[in-house]
C-alpha cells in the first residue's frame, strides 16, 4: 500500500521515492542548460533564456525574478555581478520557465500518440536489511500511457501531485504490487 513506508529504511532499505526519480528523468529530458550558473557563461545563458523576448520576461518574473531591468542589463554586460542570493534566484527562475515550456512536449513525446514509453523500474536496495525482513521485490518494465498529470504536476513543481501521479497513473498498472514501487534506486524510460 502506498504512503505504508513511513518509517522507510529503518531496517537498511535504499532508495528514493519514486516520484522523485521520475521528476529526475524529466529534468534530464528537459535539457537545462549545462554550465554551471556560478560561471559568467552559465548566468549569461539562463539570463538571455529568461529575458530574450517579452513574453520570457513576463514569465521570469512571474517565476520569481524581482531584480530590475536596469540590473538585469548591468549583469549582462558585466559591469556588475549578481549576488549569491541573486543567482538563487536566476536559477530557481530559469529552472521554472524552462520546465513550464518544455512540459507540452514532454508530454506529446512520452505519451506518443497513446502508444506510451516503456518504463523501467529498479527496485530498492535491500543489501543491509537482514534476510527475514527483506520483501520480494523485482526489476519491471511497464509501458506507461498516461503522462499528463504527472509532467504538469513536474512543470508545477508539486510534489504532493507528482506522488499521486505516480501512483495514479505510473505504477497503478503494476497490479497489486504497486505499493512495492513506492521507493526505488532507478527508473529509466527512453523517450
Amino acid at each position: 500500500m502506498p504512503d505504508r513506508n513511513r518509517e522507510f529504511g529503518k531496517f537498511g532499505a535504499q532508495g528514493i521515492k519514486g516520484y522523485q526519480a521520475a521528476a529526475r528523468q524529466l529534468d534530464q529530458l528537459a535539457g537545462f542548460i549545462a554550465t554551471p550558473i556560478t560561471q559568467r557563461r552559465g548566468m549569461l545563458a539562463r539570463l538571455h533564456y529568461l529575458t530574450r523576448t517579452p513574453h520570457a520576461k513576463a514569465a521570469a518574473r512571474t517565476a520569481g525574478l524581482t531584480v530590475s531591468e536596469r540590473t538585469l542589463k548591468r549583469w549582462a554586460s558585466g559591469t556588475a555581478a549578481p549576488s549569491k542570493k541573486s543567482l538563487a534566484q536566476l536559477e530557481a527562475a530559469y529552472l521554472q520557465v524552462r520546465r513550464h515550456n518544455v512540459a507540452r512536449h514532454l508530454q506529446q513525446r512520452l505519451n506518443r500518440q497513446g502508444r506510451g514509453t516503456r518504463v523501467e523500474f529498479h527496485p530498492l536496495n535491500q543489501s543491509q536489511v537482514s534476510r527475514p525482513l527483506q520483501r520480494e521485490v523485482s526489476f519491471r518494465t511497464l509501458n506507461v500511457r498516461h503522462w499528463d498529470r504527472m509532467v504538469t504536476a513536474w512543470a508545477a513543481g508539486d510534489k504532493g501531485a507528482m506522488d499521486t501521479a505516480w501512483f495514479d497513473d505510473i505504477t497503478a498498472d503494476l497490479g497489486s504490487d504497486y505499493g512495492a514501487y513506492e521507493y526505488v534506486m532507478n527508473i529509466g524510460f527512453a523517450a
